[in-house]
């Protein structure tokens, strides 16, 4: 029975299936049989042996393999002998000159290039959904809240392309990243090469494989590599966090802005049947808090012992998976929401007029600074003058004529000053240099 949410809740196939038992141990006799191939090439190895042991990979069972690790309590062990088993005489050459841990770092240099893929597409996808966001909604007034608070009005779209360009920056670190992360090593024990005579085994053994080779390693390459991922998923879980925080924030009942999509027969309450919870956004910010937990034990794996102790394999086999699992799993769903977003533009307008033109003071107070008062002091003029129509629930321009702006202004341009639709400054312009900066990029 499956213990574990990732199981059966939070997960999709194509992620899920990297990093199964049977995946690893398919990885892991792939990596042998390069390296037995590598030393025929060099003379090192029969060639039948090479061959014999690429015939054996194919016969090499899960079942067996763990009948021997419950017995000798060493899983590389356990698979190299029962490649030995059923690799007739080349069986003698199975491993020769590595140690586990080149077996077992080279394999997570083979799953996580796949899990990279995985989650580059996953990104390349969101921003997709974003640009549409963008480019639909980049002339919509929406007001704009610093500190909970209406600030200044922006565009929905301007908004969203904020989102936008950070997405696309978690891209272009993940491009950055793979060459340092996308290793792996065949230097034998404490990465001397003693055993294995030459470097240019390793080189030759990934380029089979299609990894880079580290310049150094000990007999584990060194953890900053899986630190910089987990790190970097955890930065790609803050933005998660961000964007599905705002929706959620935008989708009250007081504000409703914005809204997830949510199906004809889908339900929000067990026992209130109007409810329409941002249920799937509140998903993503929680596994969004695990994703970005995972930071400090991969910082901690960095220090390992001398040339090298165990205490970072129990954790990678924990957090690798459980990141890289969940992380396909909340951008996948990111876009689903974003895809099928509701947008109230009409709500957008209402709470707009909420402020009854206070939002408007900057713009006022500019144009008071142009008609020859200091800025400090048009400042104050019309913080009291806010401050007063707030205080006193009173419509701000009546305030404003017993304060004496209409000395310096007249009543039309007050009301142009107000107007929020007239101040939305450069946000269409930036919203559309986003969408194209990041197309191009892409």
């Amino acid at each position: 029975m499956p213990v574990h949410p990732i199981e059966f809740r939070y997960s999709y196939p194509s992620m899920y299936s990297l990093f199964t038992e049977e995946r690893r141990l398919h990885l892991m006799l792939k990596v042998e049989a390069a390296l037995a191939q590598v030393q025929a090439d060099l003379g090192v190895v029969p060639s039948r042996a090479a061959r014999q042991i690429a015939e054996g990979t194919e016969k090499v069972t899960l079942h067996r393999v763990r009948e021997i690790e419950e017995r000798i309590d060493h899983d590389v062990m356990a698979m190299a002998q029962a490649l030995s088993e059923v690799s007739g005489d080349g069986g003698r050459y199975v491993h020769l000159g590595a140690t586990s841990a080149d077996i077992v770092d080279t394999t997570w240099g083979l799953i996580l290039k796949e899990a990279c893929g995985i989650i580059e597409a996953d990104l390349q996808a969101l921003q997709g959904a974003l640009a549409k966001v963008c480019e639909k909604y980049k002339a919509t007034p929406m007001m704009g809240r610093t500190h909970g608070q209406h600030a200044l009005p922006i565009t929905f779209g301007f908004k969203a392309a904020l989102w936008l360009d950070e997405i696309h920056r978690h891209v272009l670190r993940l491009r950055g990243l793979k060459p340092r992360l996308l290793v792996g090593k065949m230097s034998g024990a404490v990465g001397s090469f003693a055993g294995l005579g030459s470097r240019q085994v390793q080189g030759l053994v990934m380029a089979r494989l299609g990894l880079g080779e580290p310049l150094i390693a000990s007999q584990v390459i060194s953890r900053d590599r899986i630190a910089e991922f987990v790190l970097w998923l955890a930065l790609v879980a803050g933005t998660m966090d961000k964007i599905f925080r705002e929706v959620r924030n935008l989708a009250r009942t007081e504000i409703k802005e914005i809204e997830e999509p949510f199906g004809e027969t889908e339900v929000g309450s067990s026992t209130m049947p109007q409810k329409r919870n941002p249920h799937k956004s509140e998903r993503i910010c929680g596994l969004a808090r695990v994703i970005k937990s995972y930071a400090f034990p991969a910082l901690e794996d960095i220090s390992l012992e001398h040339e090298r102790d165990l205490t970072n394999s129990s954790v990678e086999r924990t957090i690798l998976p459980e990141a890289c699992i969940l992380t396909d799993y909340i951008l996948r769903q990111a876009a689903e929401i974003l895809s099928g977003l509701r947008v109230y533009p009409e709500n957008m307008q209402r709470n707009m007029a909420i402020s009854m033109g206070l939002t408007g003071s900057e713009a006022l107070m500019l144009k008071l600074t142009e008609r020859g008062l200091g800025r400090q002091e048009a400042h104050a003029l019309v913080r009291r003058a806010a401050w007063r129509a707030t205080d006193e629930r009173r419509d701000f321009i009546s305030v404003l004529r017993e304060m004496k702006i209409f000395d310096y202004l007249t009543e039309e341009e007050v009301k142009e000053a107000l107007d929020p639709y007239r101040y939305l400054g450069e946000c269409v312009a930036i919203t559309e240099q986003v969408i194209q900066q990041t197309a191009e990029e892409n």
